[in-house]
């Protein structure tokens, strides 16, 4: 408790301070608590303008009411803080509500609503359409996709403000450990996710995120700076390609075009400085930036001690986004973020006393890691008429990731080198899309994804016997990647909506190429129950490292065994029902199978290794000689149950039953370093307005509490052959054992409980997050001692209290 009441002091000290100020300045009159609503009203295929669309604040007193003006915008000035609801109809499209939103003094409500339009003869008559909180904002996508608020990474118990964590809520979803934020979606390895950013596929976005990987333990993703997006789970539609299990589609919001507004956050992800407001009122064109630093890094240089010793993660990250709308040009964004990384654990200076208790050093080693990512991007969109749009984006990325592990001696005790690593990768995105409605039946949107890729990457490991290096990976050159894709909605009438597409993949680096049927069909049974099939195939590269891991020969000289694998593919099918149950609630079930093929494994020896374990450790081996010989497949059951939050209240309860299996190269059937069987999670929340009747206010006060349980299927292992390490002075796992032994079921419950105040010009938040209250002792993994083959088990983190506290102004 020493390190949490530190943190506990300081931030308290931040959240009376402000609040004794704001006691002596603001009055007893109720009257001040407002703040604006603004937004723009658009069709949804071809980002039209949808001049005239009426908008309404529902239940309200008196009953407030606006149009759209004929650049689509509309705004309230001086509404009542607190949750609001909003309807937005026009002639001709189905009708939206927009339910239980934040208004709060702090942040300009800002939004953007797509309608869609209605499959009517007469445009005079209007459709009103259920909610749809639920529906990816992709209209293309027909299954195993769904949007998600911002606000749910920042409400949700064990989410830390990281939309991963968060997303790991949902049915299909399991998290690799509690330190990293890795995304299992259906049995798949977590290396088969895309991330899209502001329309551009980029690097891991993570602090610590070795290249190839998609998770990390700290998120550079900032969600105070994201808006709504999208997260598909499989048969994903034809605009994403590279990817086998999933994508996260991120966009960024834009800042206040009217007022300058600032934020400070201080929290698990770091110390949060945040700024928004106009560049040009008349423009309407606006910027918007934040800054975080390391909170342990923090603390460390104020001198307190955490007892992590000289491994203290020094991490800061950067985002930044400038709108620019234009008369003649359509709408410029100059979006970027970036973040640099490090962090040294070192076991020739720890306490010999807590080294048996540390899973992250390897016997008798010295670690050093630094990282380093950036993304920068322009992009354009442009209407071109009322029934078609275009956007054209160029971006650049760079990622670094730099290793060195030293080898204690027994003897003197002194580091010896034993692993070098620097790999550099960058990337040159060229993404243009033209979206267009032929007619009311039929839309289209037709891509191409542009990407030279650049690379430099060594790494050597330490040969005893020649007491030399031995290099793994000597590579430098560039290579081309292309994605063409089309997607067909066809609409025959009300109930049906079809989903056809066809995305194409090159890879100069080798030459491999696919061509990927896509379809989605959905039929709406009547105002409540809709079912839906889609098929997808999709390939994924197999990373990098892979294709130029080298194979030394005799005569001294290297070969790249690898270079020529092909892609990694499969078949993914799935079958959906959903029931909206009434306005705020509804039942999803899904099943799915899917269908893996061209995974690489060894071709030098028969054995179980397959790619598509790969990501399950930090230390998983790749072997220098490899084919596309490898299969797996992956089916389950899915269900979701979900109260969106109305009157204060939700709750999200998912299950999901699972196979997942692989062949390697001796032709044997193995469970996948992934196959759980089951993973189930529960979360429900309440907020409280604790003083909303009071007459003489000073603030608006909220109260809310967050639960989230999870029980799942343990962690799967290898065992460790004792007699054979000792006698190699390597750990030796017994191969036809592959992933057969599972660790004891997985349980973990998460409670935060926050408290929020809204001054007339300013609001504040402090929460706390409690994650694994119980402090149940959840096996990571296994390691051996070499000396004498006593193997030892490691858990996954105890009890972790985390507060944070957010001020805006």
């Amino acid at each position: 408790m020493h390190k949490v009441s530190w943190i506990l002091v300081f931030m308290m000290s931040l959240f009376l301070a402000p609040r004794l100020m704001a006691q002596s300045t603001v009055d007893d009159s109720p009257k001040g608590f407002y703040q604006d609503i603004k937004g723009v009203v658009v069709d949804k295929v071809s980002h039209e303008p949808l001049y005239g669309a009426h908008v309404v604040i529902l239940n309200m007193e008196p009953f407030t009411a606006t149009s759209v003006d004929e650049k689509g915008a509309f705004v309230f000035r001086d509404i009542p803080i607190g949750r609001v609801s909003i309807k937005v109809s026009y002639l001709g499209y189905q009708s939206r509500v927009l339910s239980n939103l934040i208004l709060g003094t702090g942040q300009v409500l800002v939004l953007r609503i797509e309608l869609d339009e209605a499959m009517i003869s007469a445009k005079e008559v209007e459709i009103v359409a259920s909610q749809d909180k639920y529906k990816p904002l992709n209209r293309m996508a027909t299954v195993s996709a769904r949007s998600f608020s911002i606000e749910e990474s920042q409400r949700f118990a064990g989410a830390r403000n990281d939309v991963s964590r968060m997303a790991s809520n949902f049915a299909g979803v399991n998290q690799g450990n509690d330190s990293r934020n890795d995304i299992i979606i259906r049995g798949n390895s977590p290396m088969g996710l895309l991330w899209r950013y502001e329309g551009v596929d980029i690097p891991n976005p993570n602090h610590y995120g070795a290249m190839g990987s998609t998770g990390g333990p700290v998120s550079i993703l900032n969600n105070n700076v994201l808006s709504n997006s999208d997260f598909y789970t499989g048969a994903f539609p034809a605009e994403y390609g590279n990817a086998l299990s999933g994508v996260f589609d991120l966009s960024m919001r834009h800042g206040d075009t009217e007022k300058h507004r600032f934020l400070g956050q201080i929290g698990f992800n770091g110390f949060e400085m945040m700024a928004e407001g106009p560049i040009n009122k008349k423009q309407a064109s606006s910027y918007l930036i934040s800054y975080r630093y390391s909170t342990m890094a923090v603390f460390a240089k104020l001198g307190v001690d955490f007892g992590t010793g000289t491994a203290v993660p020094e991490y800061q990250d950067l985002s930044l986004k400038l709108h620019i709308p234009t008369q003649k040009w359509g709408v410029f964004n100059l979006f970027a973020i970036g973040g640099i990384s490090s962090i040294d654990i070192l076991k020739s200076n720890a306490d010999s006393t807590e080294i048996e208790e540390d899973m992250y050093m390897g016997d008798n080693e010295d670690l050093y890691n630094d990282s380093k990512l950036g993304v920068v991007g322009l992009s354009n969109t442009y209407i071109i008429n009322n029934t078609s749009f275009a956007k054209f984006t160029l971006a650049a990325s760079y990622h670094d990731f730099l290793t060195r592990i030293d080898s204690i001696s027994q003897i003197d005790h002194e580091p010896k080198p034993a692993y070098r690593n620097n790999f550099q990768e960058s990337k040159l995105s060229a993404v243009f899309f033209i979206s267009k409605r032929i007619n009311i039946h039929h839309n289209f949107k037709v891509g191409l994804i542009t990407d030279q890729l650049g690379y430099y990457l060594i790494d050597s490991i330490s040969v005893s016997q020649t007491d030399g290096f031995r290099i793994l990976s000597d590579y430098k050159g560039t290579s081309w990647q292309f994605q063409p894709y089309l997607s067909w909605q066809y609409k025959p009438g009300e109930a049906w909506t079809i989903n056809a597409g066809l995305h194409y993949l090159y890879y100069s680096f080798n030459g491999t190429q696919s061509v990927e049927p896509r379809l989605g069909i959905r039929y709406q049974i009547n105002q409540g129950h809709s079912i839906s099939f889609a098929y997808g195939l999709h390939s994924q590269t197999q990373p990098f490292t892979s294709y130029i891991y080298q194979t030394q020969l005799p005569n001294g000289h290297y070969l790249m065994y690898n270079k020529n694998l092909d892609l990694l593919k499969s078949h993914h099918f799935v079958i959906g029902y959903d029931w909206v149950v009434n306005e705020f609630m509804r039942l999803k079930l899904e099943t799915y199978y899917q269908s893996i093929y061209n995974a690489a494994v060894n071709a030098s020896v028969p054995d179980s290794y397959s790619i598509l374990n790969q990501g399950a450790d930090f230390w998983v081996a790749t072997p220098d000689s490899m084919n596309n010989e490898g299969t797996g497949v992956n089916y389950g059951l899915e269900l979701t149950v979900e109260q969106f939050l109305n009157r204060g209240f939700y709750y999200l309860f998912t299950s999901s039953l699972y196979e997942s299996k692989y062949k390697g190269s001796d032709g044997k059937e193995y469970n996948t370093a992934f196959n759980g069987h089951f993973i189930v999670n529960a979360l429900l929340g309440k907020e409280i307005g604790l003083n909303k009747n009071k007459t003489n206010r000073k603030s608006v006060n909220t109260l809310s509490f967050d639960i989230k349980a999870t029980y799942a299927g343990g962690k799967r292992y290898t065992p460790i052959d004792s007699e054979k390490t000792v006698a190699e002075n390597k750990p030796v796992y017994i191969e036809e054992e592959s992933f057969e032994k599972q660790f004891d079921d997985y349980f973990r419950f998460d409670i935060r409980a926050g408290f929020k105040q809204e001054f007339k010009k300013f609001s504040m938040e402090f929460s706390i997050d409690a994650q694994n209250i119980f402090d149940i002792q959840n096996v990571y993994l296994q390691r051996v001692n070499t000396q004498t083959g006593e193997v030892s088990e490691y858990n996954q983190l105890g009890r972790l209290i985390i507060p944070q506290f957010v001020i805006r102004f």
